[in-house]
């Protein structure tokens, strides 16, 4: 195999890639990023058998073939080259020699035949998105996902299409976040679990254009996402997902209308007392028109007060600030709404059209005077 292409481009194709190559796998190949030019483009692959990731990159095929290199010295030494045209060359012994301006490296690599390619999925049912809004939905939601892998359902999101609306929902059992997008056109009624690893990894190569497409297929225990020249398939996580709507209520006693900017201003200032790891609660004290926040640490305290609109009742409830944090950071309002019950029930940030949801479960708290 020999081919041709500016560094550019193979660095921007190895990158995308190199985000299915798996770290710990006692299959070496897996390890590898495919160079594959036996057709008439050149395409990369890497593949972990949970999350795959095809592009093709512009460059001149001198001679056709293809090679399996490791994809940490691979991505490294292309990073590393002049802003030049690369040549990449192998030889019958896989032996590689790659080659930019003065530079010269030779490394070994593999035979492609045992290397897994995509799988074939049948893309039979498909919705289209603006890459913009993709990107936006997993930024939105991904952040309250569960790292624990006991619950497999946890470690990832959601997607349930009904009609023109996608709705997207992730919850780690401490909040849910709820994120629901109108589509352009009706489609057949669908619910998957993503892998919350693929939706990261999505976001990252997305280039994220608001008039720019991407194709969404599902199958039966694949997802693939289809953008620009790249193909992404992941396996989903199978089970039924968490009954979300028995978990939501209209119900409320209390309704705060708050400045969003100063209420995660205030928040993020309280934080300051909280050693990493110390789970001190944010008291929220609702009196009239005015919104107290206090927290107390080992290493002092601090209260603020904050002008609201309040419907309902008075109020004093406690939250993990991390978590109201999170929601507020994502959404773009410049003013936000919290419903509430009671100091033990859970509380809704949401918009009118309830186009997102968060709800945060309260924590105990004791009274400090």
């Amino acid at each position: 195999m020999k081919l041709v292409c500016s560094k550019s481009n193979l660095l921007n194709g190895v990158q995308i890639v190199s985000k299915a190559v798996s770290n710990k796998t006692t299959m070496s190949i897996l390890e590898c990023i495919m160079v594959d030019a036996t057709e008439d483009r050149i395409t990369l692959t890497g593949n972990d058998m949970d999350l795959g990731i095809e592009t093709i990159i512009e460059g001149e095929i001198v001679e056709k073939g293809a090679i399996a290199l490791d994809a940490k010295i691979f991505v490294e030494i292309v990073r590393k080259l002049p802003d030049s045209n690369i040549t990449m060359e192998t030889d019958s012994s896989y032996k590689t020699t790659i080659t930019c301006g003065k530079a010269r490296f030779t490394i070994i690599g593999k035979s492609g035949e045992d290397f897994s390619y995509l799988p074939v999925v049948e893309r039979e049912n498909s919705i289209s998105i603006s890459q913009f809004t993709l990107k936006e939905v997993v930024r939105q939601t991904i952040f309250s996902i569960s790292d624990n892998e006991n619950n497999k359902l946890m470690t990832g999101e959601l997607f349930e299409i009904n009609g023109s609306e996608l709705k997207v929902v992730s919850l780690d059992g401490h909040r849910i976040s709820i994120r629901k997008i109108q589509l352009k056109e009706t489609y057949e009624p669908k619910k998957v679990v993503v892998p919350g690893k693929t939706l990261n990894e999505v976001s990252k190569i997305l280039p994220g254009g608001a008039d720019s497409y991407v194709k969404i297929s599902f199958a039966e225990k694949h997802i693939v996402f289809e953008f620009d020249n790249t193909t992404v398939v992941s396996r989903l996580i199978e089970g039924e997902y968490f009954k979300i709507d028995q978990m939501l209520s209209s119900d409320y006693e209390t309704k705060v209308k708050i400045n969003k900017r100063e209420l995660l201003e205030c928040i993020d200032r309280a934080t300051l007392l909280v050693k990493e790891g110390d789970k001190k609660p944010i008291i929220i004290n609702i009196i009239d028109g005015t919104m107290e926040l206090k927290i107390n640490s080992l290493l002092g305290s601090m209260n603020e007060d904050i002008d609201i609109d309040k419907q309902g009742k008075d109020l004093m409830i406690g939250f993990n600030p991390k978590f109201l944090i999170d929601a507020l950071r994502v959404i773009d309002d410049e003013s936000v709404e919290l419903y509430m019950v009671n100091p033990k029930a859970p509380c809704f940030i949401k918009n009118a059209e309830e186009s997102y949801i968060y709800l945060i479960l309260p924590v105990n708290f004791t009274t400090v005077s």
